[in-house]
């Protein structure tokens, strides 16, 4: 294979991955200092409402190998919804009480939404917990996903769901930083755009901090 052959490519940053992402690196409190803690990373004055009790929640992070890279599998919620409508997402959800742990979360979740078993998934490891300003603290669940897998969505929850190169999400130059108006001041969030989709805000800090646990700040 040459330097430069997709599949050797795409197979060194999966070694990559299983050699920096396992089920011992989530801690309560990220300790790496250039990690994304939550919504208000750029904005330390803010937080989120007065007397929210942040709720535990996961979704995945479904890694799939396709021959040209590896690619992250992510959502576009439905357009009705009353919250974070039309916004691009891992599945996942809040815990629930029968849950046994946090990767039954981002399973069960998974396999509701967008219809992938549990037995096509392979998890491996932990990110860093998110807190967001909507009172959730997110843990991501990274796993790979078989590539032959059929998506089966749950239009009530799910517009749609689409692939994006790995490659793309992981170079620095698409973490773009924009700006928006909100509680009376100006605050700052990642934007990723990619063929039409805008993946910014809680989906965006996480693939950021996806890279950082991987490459560094």
């Amino acid at each position: 294979m040459s330097a430069h052959d997709p599949k050797k490519i795409h197979e060194e940053a999966k070694q990559h991955i299983l050699s920096r992402v396992n089920f011992d690196a989530a801690t309560e409190a990220p300790q790496n200092p250039y990690l994304i803690k939550s919504d208000f990373h750029f904005d330390d004055d803010l937080g989120p409402e007065p007397g929210v009790q942040l709720k535990s929640a996961a979704v995945l992070v479904p890694i799939l190998e396709r021959d040209h890279d590896l690619t992250i599998l992510l959502t576009r919620r439905a357009d009705h919804l009353d919250s974070h409508s039309g916004q691009v997402a891992f599945p996942g959800g809040k815990m629930e009480h029968h849950d046994e742990g946090l990767v039954e979360t981002a399973l069960r979740e998974t396999y509701e939404e967008i219809g992938i078993a549990n037995h096509l998934i392979k998890p491996i490891g932990f990110l860093d917990d998110y807190e967001t300003g909507t009172g959730f603290t997110i843990r991501p669940v990274v796993g790979f996903v078989d590539a032959g897998v059929k998506l089966n969505l749950d239009r009530s929850e799910v517009a749609e769901a689409f692939e994006v190169p790995f490659s793309f999400l992981m170079d620095p130059a698409n973490h773009t930083r924009a700006r928006t108006f909100w509680r009376g001041r100006m605050r700052e969030y990642y934007d990723m755009p990619y063929n039409g989709q805008r993946i910014w805000g809680a989906t965006a800090a996480m693939l950021v901090n996806f890279y950082t646990t991987l490459y560094g700040s």
